[in-house]
């Protein structure tokens, strides 16, 4: 089991049991702090079951783009506050499998990786400039990994939707590699996007609605190291 699953499995149990963030002391129960509101999601319901489901199309006018690099949770927070962005979705693509479970993903059991899927509205945000947030917050160079976590669900990937996104995709990762940031290669992929799975129900805004455990989780990932080591001691992680 990887640091992140511990973490998801562990906060799962928290939300079924009750205990909000602040977690269960049967000694000295503390108050239940107020929850924070999930911010509303742009192309789907939440499954009343907890379950997964084919996300739909975006809203008029808005535009889609996925990125997989890694723990969704922390990606999804990255694009949440980007200004332009309607919506980032944490879920489940790349895979053949229907219907993916975070506990099949996170246990190997598919060949899914975790991503998310980016609503926005492109009068306010370019898909260039989310590629930039995107190689900022991932480690270009990891293999069936990323930070902390292994395996082959921790994949970066952009799954690019149209010519264009391939394009930019192809050009910004040739940039990445001759900036000369990174002594290993650049092993992120770029593919074609297919079905996207929407993570349970308890996965999305994680970042918003599970702060200490997200907390806990982000700051140890090595994900602050790793990034300030090649992006600079000031770089957002």
């Amino acid at each position: 089991m990887t640091l992140r699953a511990s973490f998801a499995i562990s906060a799962f149990a928290l939300l079924v049991a009750g205990c909000g963030t602040s977690g269960c002391n049967a000694s000295t129960p503390a108050p239940r702090p107020a929850q924070v509101a999930a911010a509303p999601v742009a192309d789907y319901p939440v499954v009343p079951d907890g379950g997964t489901r084919e996300a739909g199309p975006p809203p008029a006018g808005m535009a889609v783009a996925t990125f997989a690099g890694g723990c969704f949770w922390c990606l999804e927070a990255a694009f949440d506050q980007l200004p332009g962005v309607q919506d980032a979705i944490s879920g489940y693509t790349g895979g053949t499998e229907q219907h993916p479970t975070y506990d099949d993903v996170s246990n190997h059991r598919t060949s899914q990786a975790e991503a998310i899927r980016v609503i926005y509205n492109p009068s306010q945000v370019t898909y260039d400039q989310l590629l930039d947030v995107y190689w900022r917050r991932i480690d270009p160079t990891g293999v069936d990994r990323a930070f902390s976590d292994i395996g082959r669900q921790y994949r970066s990937v952009i799954f690019v939707h149209d010519a264009a996104q391939r394009e930019a995709a192809t050009r910004t990762r040739a940039g990445i590699a001759a900036l000369g940031r990174f002594t290993d290669p650049i092993t992120t992929t770029i593919e074609d996007a297919g079905v996207f799975w929407v993570a349970e129900d308890y996965h999305q805004n994680f970042w918003r609605t599970h702060t200490a455990q997200y907390r806990a989780y982000h700051d140890h990932s090595g994900r602050r190291e790793f990034l300030r080591q090649h992006w600079g001691p000031d770089a957002p992680y």
